[in-house]
């Protein structure tokens, strides 16, 4: 091969390796800001680590956001909210019982956002939305209210369709809402540091809510029987 078609072919892949780690950096200093957000804290992070986690520099890390909050922000949007457009849809084609959604709502939810990182966001709001109300207005905005019109959505349709009893929604979605909320905060806080025998597993914890939860919300005096996951539906820890 002649040197100068050797060089221009070197200088073509490198330019190539460049491109694809450039497209790639906006994932990488996503993913480096939930493992820092997740372990220290809004606060407490500051962007020199996240950069240098993502193995990039500070300047980098701005050229693609313009503030730790734009860079939370991409975050919550990346790992949470990002999951509300499919799941809506999810819902607008269901054909099974509104038992049945509500069931695949809370294993869907632990699935995606549960059983992941992502799932330390809930806490760090939770502790300092107060420090930074204006985090804690776009988390309402993008996360809260969002989330919650679908699980309203669910609960309204039990009702329209005489499988679940009349009910207060907004009490209601605060129903399905709190245990999802406790599991993450016990996840990201007491699991780690409990007696074993304390622990809790998730399947079975998210088996017992929805099991109670089912029986408060249907028409019928017994309620659904327990239920249960299937194998491939079983979350692991």
């Amino acid at each position: 091969m002649p040197l100068s078609l050797a060089a221009d072919l070197t200088l073509t892949d490198a330019h190539a390796r460049r491109v694809r780690r450039k497209d790639a950096r906006p994932g990488e200093l996503l993913a480096a800001a939930l493992d820092l957000f997740v372990e220290k804290g809004y606060a407490a992070t500051r962007v020199e680590e996240v950069a240098s986690q993502a193995g990039v520099s500070k300047g980098t890390l701005f050229l693609y956001f313009s503030s730790k909050e734009e860079l939370f922000k991409a975050v919550v949007r990346e790992h949470i909210s990002g999951h509300f457009a499919v799941w809506s849809e999810e819902i607008e084609r269901f054909e099974g019982s509104s038992h049945d959604m509500l069931h695949d709502c809370l294993n869907s939810w632990w699935e995606h956002i549960g059983a992941t990182k992502a799932s330390g966001i809930p806490k760090l709001m939770m502790g300092e939305a107060r420090n930074f109300p204006e985090l804690g207005a776009f988390y309402q905005h993008e996360v809260i209210a969002p989330g919650s019109a679908l699980i309203a959505r669910i609960l309204q349709r039990g009702i329209t369709r005489g499988e679940f009893r009349p009910m207060d929604l907004k009490y209601g979605v605060y129903m399905v809402l709190a245990p999802l909320l406790f599991l993450a905060m016990w996840t990201h806080s007491l699991d780690a540091c409990c007696a074993p025998q304390a622990r809790i597993e998730p399947d079975k914890y998210l088996a017992a809510q929805l099991d109670m939860l089912l029986r408060g919300f249907s028409t019928g005096t017994d309620g659904p029987a327990l239920a249960t996951l299937s194998n491939s539906e079983q979350p692991t820890a």
